[in-house]
C-alpha cells in the first residue's frame, strides 16, 4: 500500500498557505485499513532462527528510548535510570546500551550526568507534554530549556485540538517554530497521539504534515493514553517516511512508543521495519522504541538464549 505524493518540486509549494496544505493533505490516498492491519498481522506472524533473534534482541536493546516521565521522578531515580542505559547487564558487559533516556526538561541536567561519556543521548519530552496544551511561547520556552540543559533530542507534541479542527497550518508553523528552537543543537521527535487523530487517513496526514515541517523523528504516542503504538499504525508510519524520502531524498525516522513491553513485541515492529522500509532504517539513528519495561524482557530473553535458563526476578532492576 504505497504512499503516493507530487513530485519535490511540488511539495515546495505545499505549505504556502492554508488551502494549499490542506490540497495537499486531502489529496493523500486513503488508507485501506482493512489491507493494512492484515499486513501487519501477516507480517507480525513471521518467525526467525535463534541467530537472528540474538541479533535482534541485541538491535532491539541498542535502539531504546529507556524512559521516566512521572511526576515522581527524582534524581536519584534518573541517575539510576542513566546508569542502566549506560550498562543494562552489568553481570554481562556485552550487552549494548540502549540508545537514549527520556525524561522531563527539569531532569535533563540530571540525566545528562548520569550518560556523560557513554554515547547514550538524552531526549526531552517537551512543549507541555503529554496534552500539549499551553500558548506557543510556553512550549518554546519548554524547548530551550531542556536544549540549554543539554538535551540531544526533543520530543514534542502536537496540537491535536489544532489538528482534528483542519488547522493544519497552525500545527505545520508550530513544529517549524520548534525546530527553530532546537537551533540544531537537538533533533526533534514529533509524537502525534495516534490514539487521538481517529482514523488512519489523520495519521498518515499527520506524518506528512510533520515531515515537511522538518521532524526529524515522527512518533507515534506519549504513552499516555489508552491506545499507543500498534503495528499497524507503525506499519503506516513507516510507509510515509519510505515514500517522503523517495519524493525528496529526506531519511525521516519513526519511534513508536507505549504498549511495547516484551521481546516479542520488539521483534515483530523490527520485522515491519526490515520489510517496509529495508535496513537504512535498521539503526538507532533512524528507529527507537520509546519503552520502560521493555528493556528488562530484552534482557531476560538474552540471559534465556545465553544460557538456555531464566533468571530469577532479581535478575533485573524494577524501573
Amino acid at each position: 500500500m504505497p504512499t503516493t505524493a507530487p513530485t519535490a518540486n511540488a511539495l515546495a509549494d505545499v505549505t504556502a498557505s492554508d488551502s494549499t496544505l490542506r490540497r495537499f493533505l486531502h489529496g493523500l490516498p486513503g488508507v485501506d485499513a482493512v489491507g493494512l492491519e492484515a499486513r501487519a498481522a501477516s507480517l507480525g506472524t513471521r518467525s526467525i532462527k535463534t541467530t537472528a533473534k540474538a541479533y535482534a534482541i541485541d538491535l532491539a536493546i541498542s535502539m531504546v528510548d529507556l524512559t521516566t516521565l512521572e511526576g515522581a521522578d527524582t534524581p536519584g531515580k534518573v541517575r539510576a535510570l542513566g546508569a542502566k542505559a549506560v550498562l543494562p547487564d552489568p553481570t554481562d558487559r556485552t550487552a549494548p546500551a540502549t540508545a537514549a533516556v527520556c525524561v522531563y526538561p527539569d531532569m535533563v541536567a540530571v540525566a545528562k550526568q548520569a550518560v556523560a561519556g557513554s554515547g547514550v543521548k538524552v531526549a526531552s519530552v517537551a512543549t507541555a507534554f503529554p496534552a500539549g496544551r499551553a500558548a506557543l511561547e510556553v512550549k518554546l520556552a519548554d524547548v530551550r530549556d531542556a536544549v540549554a540543559a543539554g538535551a540531544d533530542e526533543v520530543d514534542m507534541v502536537i496540537d491535536r485540538g489544532a489538528f482534528l479542527a483542519g488547522k493544519y497550518l497552525k500545527v505545520y508553523d508550530e513544529i517549524v517554530a520548534v525546530k527553530e528552537a532546537c537551533g540544531g543543537a537537538a533533533r526533534l521527535k514529533v509524537i502525534f497521539e495516534t490514539g487521538e487523530l481517529s482514523t488512519y487517513d489523520n495519521i498518515r496526514r499527520a506524518s506528512w504534515l510533520g515531515m515537511l515541517a522538518g521532524a526529524d523523528f515522527i512518533k507515534t504516542s506519549t504513552g499516555k493514553v489508552a491506545v499507543n503504538a500498534t503495528p499497524a499504525n507503525t506499519l503506516l508510519m513507516l510507509e510515509a517516511v519510505r515514500d517522503f524520502r523517495a519524493q525528496t531524498g529526506v531519511q525521516v525516522g519513526v519511534k513508536p512508543a507505549g504498549g511495547i513491553r516484551t521481546s516479542k513485541d520488539a521483534i515483530k515492529f523490527l520485522v515491519l521495519v526490515n520489510e517496509t522500509v529495508g535496513e537504512d532504517w535498521l539503526d538507532n539513528h533512524w528507529f527507537r522504541f520509546g519503552a520502560s519495561s521493555l528493556l528488562n524482557d530484552l534482557l531476560m530473553q538474552r540471559q534465556k538464549l545465553a544460557t538456555g535458563r531464566y533468571s530469577g526476578p532479581d535478575y533485573v532492576t524494577v524501573d
